[in-house]
């Protein structure tokens, strides 16, 4: 046992032996596709859609008014104590409710369905953008992955990690054809006919990912145009190892 103090309290973490798989995967064969966003958390393919919290924009507006508090208070004395403590309080429950929302998907995602297929996100390069910086911090993209993996692990689920080149946002879940989709289009629509929320048309081209990596569509209907590697994240009892496979 062991404690850390998290904002003005002291909080225990008791470590104990488990058997290595927590959870029962209800059906092997279910496979779906997860397309992460900043507006909608999560869209299935299933065509469900995970609401974003969002705690740090909520938020945000009491904790520049801490900030700004806590920056008139002279140091050393009592009330910057107290500012100080307002503030970490504040931080600490941004972060509780964030983690409380990926831990919930994630649980859910690993004990429902035997094939979960996401996108290689290339979370650096995105919070180099001033406009989405803020917003992309507040969804925690790389502790999804990394609670995703780790529980697929102990339930037995796969993970299937699309290459982040493959255009599933561009690309028509119905005929395959490819068209440009700028940030500000939300709807796709397909000259086949197809109208689909953006979201849910790309959550669907994962999912077509991980079914024709496992044979069980034709490849030609499901590959996009030239090569596409697909990230195939399989668990064994002493960790994860990654198996790349072209399409």
């Amino acid at each position: 046992m062991h404690g850390k103090p998290k904002g003005d309290g002291w909080y225990a973490a008791l470590v104990v032996e488990t058997e290595d798989r927590l959870h029962a995967v209800p059906d092997a064969t279910e496979a779906v596709g997860v397309d992460l966003g900043v507006k909608t958390l999560a869209t299935f393919s299933t065509g469900e859609a995970v609401a974003n919290p969002k705690p740090l924009g909520r938020l945000l507006g009491k904790l520049r008014r801490l900030n700004r508090s806590l920056s008139r208070k002279r140091k050393g004395g009592k009330n910057r104590e107290k500012a100080k403590i307002k503030l970490s309080r504040l931080h600490l429950r941004i972060r509780n409710v964030r983690t409380d929302a990926l831990h919930k998907l994630t649980t859910r995602l690993a004990t429902q369905y035997g094939t979960v297929a996401i996108e290689d996100l290339y979370v650096a390069g995105m919070l180099q953008n001033r406009h989405l910086s803020r917003a992309l911090s507040d969804c925690g993209f790389g502790e999804f992955r990394r609670q995703l993996e780790y529980k697929c692990e102990m339930t037995g689920a796969r993970v299937f990690v699309v290459d982040r080149f493959y255009p599933s946002s561009k690309m028509c879940s119905g005929c395959g054809t490819g068209q440009e989709m700028p940030l500000s289009q939300r709807t796709f629509s397909c000259a086949c006919g197809l109208v689909i929320d953006r979201d849910h048309n790309a959550a669907m081209n994962l999912w077509r990912q991980a079914l024709s990596s496992q044979s069980v569509e034709r490849p030609a209907l499901t590959a996009p145009r030239g090569d596409v590697k697909l990230v195939l994240v399989k668990q064994k009892r002493v960790g994860l190892y990654r198996n790349v496979q072209t399409l």
